[in-house]
């Protein structure tokens, strides 16, 4: 029998005793977890999980996926390059167990990834109680203070500048054109 199961975002087509990498749970290798979020189990399809329904699977090991570069270059007038490496956390484990039935009453921890919250149903969580607490008592004031009188900052103004004449230099006066002299006239004989 096989089922279809999601985890870390991607979906798995198991049977009993495949070995899967998949994205980092937080259990320790040893460890039997549950995977509860099942979409198939054989010829039954889930709308969209299937209730009660479980994979439950032991954890071999946490690993590190191959490194993957990631190189960005600029072209032309940039000359910018920048190069950053990475590897993915994985979880190696080995399919124990396919439940159709009951996996919610079987008592094995469910996978949950590390660092994520998990998801957790509102039917289960139960609202605590809100207790009222009893008011405060307000004590009677002594005596009443008045407030102390606000003081006005005092405008302070600025000291009188006394304007002094500045006398600017004359400027010099465009120089009279003098008239063009008069050509003597051509005497007539």
């Amino acid at each position: 029998m096989f089922a279809v199961m999601k985890t870390g975002g991607k979906q798995y087509r198991v049977q009993s005793g495949d070995v899967l990498r998949v994205e980092k749970l937080a259990a320790n290798a040893g460890e039997l977890i549950q995977f509860n979020e099942v979409l198939m189990v054989g010829s039954t399809v889930g709308a969209p999980m299937i209730e009660g329904a479980g994979v439950q699977a032991e954890v071999i090991d946490q690993i590190k996926g191959p490194k993957t570069i990631n190189f960005v270059k600029r072209r032309r007038k940039h000359s910018s390059k920048r190069t950053k490496g990475h590897r993915q956390k994985l979880t190696l484990v080995r399919i124990k167990d396919i439940l159709e039935k009951g996996a919610g009453k079987s008592g094995v921890k469910a996978a949950i990834g590390a660092g994520s919250v998990p998801y957790v149903s509102l039917a289960v969580v139960e609202v605590a109680p809100v207790v009222e607490k009893p008011a405060a008592k307000k004590a009677a004031p002594a005596a009443v203070k008045k407030p102390a009188a606000v003081k006005k900052p005092v405008a302070t103004k600025k000291p009188a500048v006394a304007k002094t004449a500045v006398e600017k230099p004359a400027a010099k006066k465009p120089a009279a054109k003098k008239p063009a002299a008069k050509k003597p006239a051509a005497k007539k004989e």
